[in-house]
């Protein structure tokens, strides 16, 4: 790790981080919405002078036709509505992943409904797609000056879609086309989650037979939408799943044109990495679980959709340290996602993930 990535590290989990975890009365859910306003509100010229010095200096990837500046990028949830979606390249990332939004504005389910492990390094959640619906992520974006292709924010802008709560799984369909007609806009790509375990019903899209349905009606509808380029369209699926279920995910991508498979979403298991118990007062959580626990798991499941796909797979899942990425990557990953490891290492994390990926040269 280089000398100024060390002092943005330690000045964050010496400084910020306590001060963060403490605000608010230590409601992460307040503390989170309270950070993520807050970025929203920096100025331009602040962010332009910030990502000068924040911005880490990567090999670009290229995957599903974009070029990536570097191949770390930030997940779906962390920014459901864009608030702070001008913030992101100046806090280092080299894309990010907005939402999950849904076609109709949504609350989410009751609160409380985030829960930080800090003994275990992670974090349950049961958020259940709260956001202002696609309709609104879109506007923001369009007054940002975002544009499909037009780099407008200085990395790629992809967007998350899902299906609102109360739309049955017969009519699963129409939500996830409508979502995607409403940010065919200002997304460089769509992600299709159908792996929330927070939304009752929505994993039992998973199946192949549903899957191909899903994706072949969203394949003809961004060809509809721009013959001439269409949208990328990439799948996130669920740790949870057997070997048979993957296969099954891919084999429905892969039938329907489906871009890429971003591995994984939160896991309802809830033991360790290396399998021991979780030992936070706030492990019997239901919800999703995120962070150092579900590193092992996200490995193996990017490893086993390597050796059955040739489509690109995006590690997402555990990534709390430089180890971390370069193990998803060493198992087939060619970009990686950051959501938890960001809460509790900062920016320093995506800068230390970039220059260990281009420092190490076994790949």
């Amino acid at each position: 790790m280089q000398a100024w990535t060390r002092a943005l590290h330690a000045g964050y989990t010496g400084a910020v981080r306590p001060a963060l975890f403490h605000s608010f009365g230590g409601d992460p859910e307040a503390i989170h919405e309270r950070m993520v306003g807050g970025l929203g509100q920096v100025p331009a010229p602040v962010l332009a002078a910030l990502r000068g010095v924040m911005a880490p200096s990567g090999t670009p990837v290229e995957v599903s036709g974009l070029s990536f500046p570097h191949p770390v990028g930030l997940a779906a949830g962390l920014d459901k509505d864009g608030r702070a979606a001008h913030a992101w390249a100046a806090l280092g990332f080299g894309f990010m992943e907005l939402g999950t939004v849904t076609p109709r504005p949504q609350p989410g389910n009751p609160k409380p409904r985030m829960f930080r492990l800090p003994e275990d390094r992670g974090l349950i959640n049961r958020m259940g797609f709260n956001n202002g619906g696609a309709r609104e992520l879109t506007a923001r974006l369009v007054a940002a000056g975002v544009r499909r292709g037009t780099n407008a924010l200085g990395v790629p802008v992809g967007v998350s879609i899902g299906k609102n709560k109360d739309t049955p799984n017969e009519q699963a369909s129409e939500d996830y086309l409508h979502a995607l007609r409403q940010v065919s806009d200002v997304a460089d790509y769509v992600a299709i989650n159908v792996s929330s375990p927070n939304t009752p019903g929505l994993r039992d899209l998973q199946t192949r037979a549903a899957l191909t349905d899903l994706f072949s009606a969203l394949d003809d509808e961004r060809r509809a939408l721009d013959p001439a380029s269409p949208m990328p369209i990439w799948v996130k699926v669920a740790p949870d799943l057997t070997w048979d279920q993957l296969d099954d995910v891919v084999a429905a991508a892969e039938e329907t044109g489906i871009d890429a498979i971003i591995a994984t979403n939160t896991t309802l298991a809830r033991t360790r990495a290396d399998g021991s118990t979780l030992t936070s007062v706030h492990r019997g959580e239901a919800g999703g679980l995120s962070g150092a626990p579900l590193s092992r798991r996200s490995r193996e499941v990017v490893a086993h959709l390597s050796r059955t796909t040739r489509l690109p797979i995006i590690g997402s899942g555990g990534v709390m340290t430089p180890a971390d990425a370069l193990a998803l990557r060493d198992a087939g990953a060619r970009l990686v996602q950051v959501y938890t490891g960001f809460i509790y290492s900062g920016p320093a994390l995506v800068r230390a993930i970039v220059e260990a990926w281009d420092a190490d040269t076994t790949r």
